[in-house]
């Protein structure tokens, strides 16, 4: 007869260690003082052009307030998972209770999906822009925009909510998460036993939410481009009008994109070392949240403009 070994489910309150990065002797102040200057400069970007959009009145349009919900959820993406990485390169700590384990996880997905619906709601309001000048306003009245920005949270939102059901009433039977933050699958890979409604769940809502923003985006730019070519053959300030208010939205999304796929290639080559991978992995919540501003900044002339002029204000106001 032989012995079967059984595996007890954990009890509450349960309490989780996150394997995190094998940090070499020597360089836990470096990692520390790196992870502290990224979220320094996304707290300090989006800071500003949230403070700057809020406070001038010229910049309360619809791109501009899409660009403040855009800074609002690289804010929250960023807020879940550096802290706690700060926190484990000064002092060591790995251990996570169980609900600020499901409250980071669910505030990193909340971020992936948020940040695709806003970029599509970004993409119709650019459409409408290029594509519709004369009737832009009409379209985009404060009512069109209030429903466009709750949407992309609602939508982000009540996904990931029914992604986190799956959690309920799951017994799990281990407590080391191997990975840098917790999410849903480094969660549910220590249940009991298999989840695959949960799998199938999240594959096809990641498929569904990617493909159908990408759609959106793909739609959008082609009659965009269509569009400023057609009129561009009578005005060329028209071409070089749409090239300056979709060149950020276009980049930020490629930005956002090619992190996902840098995570999706690097779990395909099993030689790449661990570290590596954990730090693919934090790419998309890292790099986007630091650039975006950057790049909103840099390209967009009224934002920058009203940047230096508040900054400048500011200066001269207190010599």
């Amino acid at each position: 007869m032989e012995n079967v070994t059984m595996v007890m489910p954990l009890k509450q309150p349960i309490v989780f260690e996150l394997e995190g990065f094998y940090v070499p002797p020597g360089y836990s102040s470096l990692l520390f003082f790196l992870a502290l200057f990224n979220y320094m400069v996304v707290l300090l970007g989006n800071g500003v052009v949230l403070f700057v959009i809020v406070i001038d009145r010229n910049l309360h349009r619809p791109m501009f307030v899409l660009v403040c919900n855009l800074v609002v959820c690289d804010l929250l993406g960023a807020t879940a998972v550096l802290p706690r990485l700060m926190m484990h390169f000064l002092t060591g700590q790995k251990r996570i209770a169980y609900i600020l384990a499901i409250a980071q996880a669910f505030c990193v997905h909340t971020y992936g999906v948020a940040v695709q619906t806003i970029l599509g709601a970004m993409a119709y309001d650019r459409y409408i822009a290029v594509c519709e000048p004369l009737r832009y306003h009409a379209i985009m009245t404060s009512a069109r925009l209030c429903l466009c920005c709750t949407l992309a949270w609602l939508i982000a939102l009540l996904c990931i909510a029914v992604l986190f059901t799956f959690h309920m009433n799951t017994p799990l039977c281990g407590n080391i998460i191997r990975h840098v933050y917790c999410s849903n699958r480094t969660i549910l890979s220590l249940a009991c036993s298999p989840t695959p409604s949960n799998n199938i769940y999240g594959l096809s809502m990641s498929w569904s939410v990617s493909t159908g923003i990408f759609l959106i985006i793909a739609f959008s730019y082609i009659r965009i481009l269509h569009a400023s070519v057609k009129q561009g053959r009578s005005d060329s300030s028209v071409r070089s009008k749409a090239f300056q208010t979709c060149t950020p939205h276009l980049v930020v999304y490629l930005l956002f994109e090619i992190a996902s796929v840098i995570i999706i290639v690097s779990h395909r080559f099993p030689s790449v070392p661990q570290n590596i991978k954990k730090f693919f992995s934090i790419l998309f919540i890292i790099i986007p949240p630091a650039i975006n501003p950057i790049i909103y900044g840099l390209v967009s002339k009224e934002l920058r403009g009203s940047i230096i002029k508040h900054f400048t204000f500011q200066v001269c106001r207190k010599r």
